[in-house]
């Protein structure tokens, strides 16, 4: 065995053998352009990387090196993230089980809500996963924004997972579930909505670095992060949250607190990259692109509501249909907001105002007074 201290000979064999230069891949010649890729040529002797090289979008700077931190919001959302972890078989569904199992123990209006949820969400994230790691992460040229999206890249698996353990633990026909998005026309429509944002990106031959391309990024980023994350989850979520404060389905409900955390998260860091790119890119916020990301907006909302009609036919809950038209429109002004778009439903109120207070707990405390969530690996637990 060779060891640090043991002489090497020098081979005695013929001449030296020069390796051919590595020719770097025809799609990151295409994406010089735009922008770094990751997959360049390492440069001997290049100089080093100062934070003003940094961009979120259509930067030539080495992507390998994370530092020096550019944008330091991104890193304190992974690292947050990192000690929110959490994974599903920690979460107790015997009450669930017992409850699903016993013939009385739910109405058919309320299986139907916990079915149609489990189904839409099963595939939800899987779609949310797709889009970050097949399209998103392709394009956003900044190392500390794809540190955070590789973490959220699994915390849409555990999503996933969680789904998938709450419908074998409550022994539901996972044919029927899984493929919902396939036979029931209200789940049908918010993904059919959605992909073809992520074909759009993912397409081979899409670059971004012009005006146009840059605009179709940032609305496909809308897309996902505001209207699929920000919009198109929130009547399950109220759906599911309302059976833990009545005391039902307790393991599911506590699932789904974890669960909108994260998501809140994710929404609000694109919602930081989508602000940030109007920042740097101030010709790509025109009037006519705001006008067609209110249409997106405009369009999703309908479809939740239409959502929330199909799975609450009539009252349940505490809850009705109608008052998700009220909320659905609350919560599209919200988004508006957030990314300095005008309110598409002036004077709208919010019917649910414990869904603030959930959205807002800064506490540990579980607000169904269940039990504590304090499953971390550090930190305190937020909910931001």
């Amino acid at each position: 065995m060779l060891t640090w201290d043991d002489a090497t000979e020098t081979p005695k064999t013929g001449p030296a053998i020069t390796l051919p230069k590595a020719q770097p891949h025809a799609a990151v010649v295409a994406q010089a352009v735009a922008g770094a890729t990751g997959l360049e040529s390492l440069e001997m002797g290049a100089r080093r990387i100062q934070v003003d090289d940094k961009k979120i979008i259509n930067c030539r700077a080495d992507l390998n090196q994370l530092v020096p931190f550019k944008y330091k919001w991104a890193w304190e959302k992974y690292l947050a993230a990192c000690n929110n972890h959490w994974m599903p078989q920690e979460i107790n569904m015997s009450a669930d089980i017992a409850l699903w199992q016993d013939p009385s123990g739910l109405t058919e209006d309320e299986r139907t809500i916990i079915k149609r949820s489990l189904g839409f969400f099963s595939t939800a994230d899987s779609l949310v996963a797709n889009n970050l790691v097949l399209a998103v992460y392709r394009h956003l040229t900044n190392p500390e924004c794809r540190q955070y999206l590789l973490r959220q890249a699994f915390e849409e698996a555990i999503h996933t997972h969680a789904y998938q353990y709450c419908i074998e633990s409550l022994g539901l026909d996972e044919a029927e579930v899984f493929n919902m998005y396939r036979e029931v026309p209200s789940i049908h429509d918010k993904a059919a909505w959605s992909l073809p944002f992520t074909q759009s990106l993912a397409d081979a031959d899409f670059h971004t670095g012009t005006q146009e391309a840059d605009q179709r990024l940032l609305r496909d980023l809308i897309a996902f992060y505001v209207v699929f994350e920000g919009i198109f989850f929130y009547v399950g979520f109220v759906q599911l949250l309302s059976f833990g404060r009545r005391n039902k389905m307790v393991g599911v409900s506590e699932q789904i607190q974890y669960i909108m955390r994260d998501e809140a998260m994710h929404m609000n860091f694109g919602i930081d990259v989508i602000n940030q790119i109007k920042i740097e890119n101030p010709q790509l916020w025109t009037g006519e692109f705001q006008a067609e990301a209110l249409r997106m907006i405009q369009e999703a909302t309908e479809l939740e509501i239409r959502y929330a009609h199909d799975t609450m036919p009539r009252g349940v809950l505490g809850l009705n249909a109608s008052m998700f038209n009220e909320y659905m429109k609350f919560i599209a002004n919200r988004r508006c907001a957030q990314i300095g778009l005008k309110q598409l439903y002036p004077g709208v109120e919010n019917p649910f105002p414990w869904m603030s207070e959930v959205l807002d707990l800064k506490k540990e405390k579980n607000f169904f007074e269940t039990r504590v969530t304090e499953y971390q690996t550090g930190g305190a637990l937020s909910w931001d």
